[in-house]
């Protein structure tokens, strides 16, 4: 099943973080709260709530400066800067009013790879 991720909207490819970047958001991480699952036919969903303060130090080329949200992010990005979640879930959306909630979605009959 497709995901329909609008990949305009990502890094032309993976953008590591610094291990400066990285431990400026350390401090962030025991604060990263995520929701339940929701589902519809086709996928599960969940959001997961940022701390507000972890925006500012997150790098600027994770931004869209044409949104004022982060970008969506590949799976190496947003696991570098502390999001934890079982395989297969794909960064989707951003609620741009609070732009610091991430919504990821993954396929409902998704089995990890053996």
């Amino acid at each position: 099943m497709p995901m329909d991720i609008d990949m305009s909207r990502r890094n032309k490819v993976p953008r590591q973080l610094t291990d400066a970047e990285r431990s400026r958001l350390d401090e962030f991480i025991d604060s990263i709260h995520y929701s339940a699952r929701y589902s519809d036919n086709d996928f599960e969903y969940r959001h997961v709530q940022l701390p507000k303060a972890m925006l500012k130090v997150i790098p600027k080329d994770y931004h869209d400066p044409s949104k004022g949200t982060l970008k969506l992010l590949w799976e190496d990005e947003w696991r570098a800067m502390g999001i934890t979640q079982s395989l297969g879930w794909e960064h989707y959306e951003v609620h741009e009013p609070e732009p610091h909630i991430l919504l990821f979605k993954r396929p409902i009959s998704y089995q990890p790879p053996q």
